[in-house]
């Protein structure tokens, strides 16, 4: 007979009593796994049976008589492990123990509820969010925009709590899947591909101090069950969309072969429409009207191998690679007016053409030395990023009369190679926990920029000598970085600094016009430009329990936001005829100092997480528009926006989250942040501070109908906010998403709309001293799509199995 709770001994008592310790971990990740039960049967005295469970640590220490004993370990969907005539006459340590993950039991676990998870930590919130039927067929800024803090705007842009300087890792680490400073990769991966997203809005000193709003981990697929498992997805929808991905893992007792595979195709219709005023030049309205296709077509592969050298190391080594093509149309009709008169209409036919394909190869080793944590790590990573872009233009006049007026094609070839290299030293002493570390980022990113225009009178291209260059970026990132962590009683802390040294170097190749670039970015402007900045960066991360599901946290980091590659590009783009984007090389990294305070409570059926949180950042960026001087051939004032350094940037916020279970079949989930930013700072003798104030809110809701269909609707509103000359209108959206199980739960078929009322846009108002604009955009119309899911040895896991992590973890609960 074995007792679960409370275990009496039946025995002789007179018998001396030893002690019988051990630690039971997780063979394939060497976890500790709390609350296993060790059962002691004594073979020579029958019917006496005691026994105990595991703590936190996955550590037993319990007090038997003398004797000779049958030793089971159990374990809930593990396999039981047996040790037989273990004979106890004095204090005896049985050392580690692994037990390994039972793939029959795991299909006959099934928890109702299938509950997304969140666990809170000193200096990060862990979502699951692989059971949001609102995804099933997503890709990842799809998922993303369902985690609490975080919202994805129609560009693809990902902000956390309303700030876009978020730093995106892909599995701790920087990766080939967002290079160039951009997370459109992000719109085209799967996100049936994440295991968990990490929220982390007060990093400790082990990450990298970019990012002032804080950092985004997205955690991939790794499965260690045993045995052969995986999925397969397949989607179809409309507008065209169609897409195949396939999550696979093979783990025996020596490796674990783990892979993703994914083919994708879209075509993605949009819109615009745009009434622009101008206070000079030839024209004092224009009409602006957008008809956009974006065609989406790519492969990727992230395939896996982990190999346990032994029962307290392992190595894995790791291979991503992503191939797409990729092809843009937009036509612009612009409708000039004079006095309110229609004076011309021009049309402008854009055609981008892209071929991008990005690789990665990871190797880490891990030796745990002991159980207590005390563990080496090391990582190599290499990435490999190359877009070859084509851009045609052609401008003619429609009215009044049909004449072709410019012609240009540009090409683009930007490469990026980045190399990081990290080891990670963690000792245990007692129940605190010290750990040391360095970690180098080496970036290099080139950009091979070439304009041809058509000389109208000869018919024959010529090359723009002034704007083609050649365009190198280097940023080099060496830190050195030490923590301590300790938990005495109810009380948990994580104290940390970081040292780094950032490097950052340009450098020009052109026939540019200098004196051109000097007067529109300023006389002090070093083209060619080396910069080094060396900065501490420290961190306090405290958690405090006010009972079992309760608790306090109290963060605060100082941060840096370094320019990207394009940011200080000077050279201008020239994706639209009237508004050019240039970039900066005077601008310096921006700082920040950041602090949140959080509260956390669970009841049986409610949760609720909040916090307050304020930022105040130097230096900042902020994006302006301003007159170049110049105009088109129609005589078009053409507008520059370019990226500036204000100097503070103030953010004060709050935010709440409520998921309430009331019943088995209904599950709600409210979340709002509320913040309020203000910001100062002057360009050319031009003031550019603001103050603002905006929300962001979501519902969700999950019900389970009859016949087992389940219904989930995501509902999102954001706010309106403004910088200094341009205000976003506020806009609400919704997503409905259905569901049930096939093939005796086998497999899974989802019918879901993403934008229901399609009203998805983007409503932007712009006013200068020299021209307004009204308008808006929508990149991608309302879209639904049919999804099968089907299991390959796997059953539907609707729950997880609860537990305890390190001295760090505070805790897990339901959200």
């Amino acid at each position: 007979m074995v007792c679960m709770i409370g275990w009496c001994t039946i025995g002789n008592a007179q018998k001396k009593e030893f002690t019988l310790s051990g630690t039971i971990l997780d063979k394939g990740s060497n976890q500790p796994l709390e609350y296993a039960t060790v059962v002691l049967e004594n073979l020579s005295q029958e019917n006496e049976i005691t026994g105990g469970v595991t703590n936190a640590k996955g550590k037993f220490d319990i007090k038997i008589a003398s004797g000779n004993y049958r030793i089971r370990v159990e374990y809930l969907s593990y396999i039981t492990h047996i040790i037989e005539n273990q004979q106890i006459s004095k204090n005896t340590d049985l050392g580690i123990i692994s037990m390994e993950a039972d793939v029959s039991a795991l299909e006959e676990v099934v928890v109702t509820g299938e509950k997304t998870t969140v666990e809170v930590r000193l200096d990060k919130k862990i979502y699951n969010i692989g059971k949001d039927l609102t995804t099933s067929g997503a890709t990842v800024s799809d998922a993303l925009n369902n985690v609490p803090s975080v919202t994805v705007d129609i560009d693809g842009a990902i902000s956390l709590r309303g700030n876009e300087n978020v730093r995106i890792l892909i599995n701790g680490k920087p990766s080939a899947l967002v290079g160039f400073g951009s997370n459109d990769v992000l719109q085209q991966l799967p996100a049936d591909a994440i295991d968990r997203v990490e929220v982390i809005t007060s990093p400790s000193a082990r990450y990298d101090a970019e990012g002032t709003a804080g950092i985004l981990n997205i955690v991939l697929r790794k499965d260690r069950t045993l045995g052969f498992n995986g999925t397969v997805n397949m989607t179809a929808g409309h507008p065209i969309f169609s897409r195949m991905t396939s999550n696979l893992n093979l783990r025996t007792d020596a490796f674990n072969i783990f892979g993703t595979l994914g083919y994708d195709y879209s075509e993605s219709p949009g819109n615009g429409l745009f009434d622009n005023t101008y206070t000079s030049g030839d024209f004092d309205r224009i009409l602006e009207s957008r008809d956009i296709l974006r065609q989406r077509q790519g492969h990727n592969l992230n395939l896996g191998v982990e190999y346990y050298i032994n029962e307290k190391s392992s190595i894995v080594g790791s291979f991503f690679t992503r191939q797409s093509d990729d092809e843009d149309n937009t036509d612009i009709v612009y409708d000039r007016f004079i006095n309110n008169v229609l004076d011309s209409e021009s049309l402008r036919v854009e055609n981008e053409m892209e071929d991008a394909h990005a690789h990665q190869v990871a190797l880490n080793y891990e030796n745990n030395f002991n159980s207590e944590g005390h563990k080496l790590t090391a990582d190599f990573q290499y990435s490999y990023d190359k877009r070859e872009k084509t851009t045609g233009i052609d401008e003619n006049i429609v009215l009044p009369t049909s004449e072709l007026i410019d012609r240009e094609t540009i090409f683009e070839i930007e490469t990026q190679n980045e190399l990081l290299l990290q080891a990670d030293y963690v000792l245990p002493v007692g129940d605190s926990q010290f750990e040391l570390g360095y970690r180098g980022d080496f970036e290099e990113t080139v950009t091979d920029y070439r304009l041809e225009n058509l000389n109208l009178d000869t018919g024959e291209f010529e090359v723009d000598e002034g704007l083609t260059n050649v365009f190198t970026y280097m940023e080099n990132i060496n830190a050195l970085y030490t923590q301590y962590g300790n938990k005495w009683k109810k009380f948990s802390f994580l104290l940390g600094l970081r040292l780094e040294n950032t490097q950052l170097k340009g450098q020009v190749e052109s026939d540019f016009d200098e004196e051109a670039l000097e007067e529109a970015l300023g006389e002090d402007i070093d083209l060619n430009f080396d910069e080094n900045y060396l900065g501490l960066f420290p961190t306090v991360n405290l958690i405090y329990e006010l009972a079992e599901n309760e608790n306090i946290t109290l963060g605060y980091n100082r941060r840096i936001n370094r320019p990207r590659g394009f940011f200080v590009n000077p050279f201008p783009s020239r994706s639209s005829i009237i508004n050019i984007f240039q970039g900066n090389p005077d601008l310096d990294p921006a700082f920040a100092n950041a602090y949140d305070l959080g509260y956390l409570k669970r009841w049986e059926k409610l949760t609720i997480t909040s916090s307050i949180y304020y930022q105040k950042e130097t230096n900042s960026f902020e994006i302006v528009q301003e007159e170049t001087g110049e105009t088109t051939p129609e005589g078009i004032n053409i507008i520059r926006s370019v990226p500036i350094n204000l100097s503070t940037n103030e953010r004060y916020g709050t935010e709440l989250g409520i998921l309430y279970n009331p019943k088995r079949w209904l599950r709600l989930n409210w979340s709002i942040n509320a913040f309020q930013f203000v910001s100062e700072g002057n360009f050319n003798s031009v003031e550019y501070g603001t103050e603002n104030t905006s929300w962001f809110s979501r519902f969700s809701s999950k019900l389970t109908l009859p016949g087992k269909i389940e219904w989930q609707t995501n509902a999102n509103y954001r706010g309106p906010r403004q910088n200094a000359q341009t205000k976003y209108k506020g806009v609400f959206f919704m997503d409905l998403a259905f569901s049930k199980e096939i093939f005796n739960d086998n497999a899974t078929l989802a019918f879901n709309v993403r934008d229901v009322l399609n009203s998805r846009k983007r409503f932007i108002d712009t006013d200068t001293d020299f021209f307004t604009s009204d308008g808006e955009l929508q990149r991608r119309e309302r879209q639904w799509a049919l999804s099968l899911v089907y299991r390959i040895n796997q059953k539907k896991e609707r729950g997880k199995r609860e537990r305890q992590q390190d001295f760090d973890d505070d805790g897990e609960g339901e959200f």
